[in-house]
Order: C-alpha cells, then sequence, then structure tokens
C-alpha cells in the first residue's frame, strides 16, 4: 500500500461517503451520476480530495475518496452539495420540477472511515451496491 505525503507528513485516509437524494427522490442516471461525479472530482480538487470510487443508485450516491490531513470535510461537502444542488436543478430541469423549491441533497449525509480495510474490498462494496 503506497502512502501520500506531503511536506511535513505520511498518511493514507480514506472515506467512504454516502449522499442521498432530499425524499430519497429517485432521479439519478448514468447522466446525472457522471455530472454530479465530473462535479465532486472538480470541487475536490481544490480541497486536497481524490476520487477513488463512484456509484449510484436512483435516490442515491456512493464515493470513496481519499483526503490531506488539513482538508476541510465539512466545507467540503457543503460547497459540493450547494454547487452541485444549484446546477442539477439548473441544468436537468426534469429534477427542477421533482424539486420545485427544495435543496437536491438531504441534509444528512453518511461518512465512514475505511478503518484500514483494503482498497480492493472498498471498491468492490461500493461497485457491487449498484446492482442491487
Amino acid at each position: 500500500m503506497k502512502l501520500d505525503s506531503n511536506n511535513y507528513s505520511v498518511f493514507l485516509m480514506y472515506y467512504h461517503l454516502v449522499l442521498v437524494v432530499k425524499y430519497r427522490r429517485q432521479v439519478f442516471d448514468s447522466e446525472l451520476s457522471d455530472f454530479a461525479k465530473e462535479m465532486f472530482t472538480d470541487i475536490g480538487s481544490k480541497y486536497n480530495i481524490s476520487l477513488v470510487e463512484w456509484n449510484h443508485d436512483q435516490d442515491h450516491i456512493q464515493i470513496l475518496f481519499k483526503s490531506h490531513p488539513n482538508s476541510e470535510l465539512s466545507k467540503f461537502f457543503n460547497a459540493y452539495k450547494s454547487a452541485s444542488s444549484r446546477l442539477i436543478k439548473r441544468d436537468f430541469p426534469h429534477i427542477r420540477k421533482k424539486l420545485w423549491k427544495e435543496m437536491f441533497w438531504s441534509r444528512s449525509f453518511c461518512l465512514l472511515t475505511t478503518g484500514g480495510a483494503p482498497i480492493d474490498t472498498l471498491k468492490n462494496y461500493i461497485e457491487n451496491q449498484g446492482q442491487k
């Protein structure tokens, strides 16, 4: 396993994040997932966050990502959820009709550290969740 590093430290910080659509509306398809994934990558790069694995179901996304110790995860989540909500409703009019004045994402989320589980195991788990 290769460790990440910066000028002063060596680290390996992987997280599993689940974001749910408000009211668990079933709106995700491949096109919307790709759009949300691209936004995650773009915004994440500003917070030293790198996407490792991505999967979606109709009402949620599952993300495996890694970050630096100085990454401000809560600020990143707020930036990502706010920007993606706004742009999804702008670029996908059929979703704007379903969620009219509501935010796209539920306020809650699930964030788990990987706790030393092998990354291949986590990737497999996230990949197989979309097949249920």
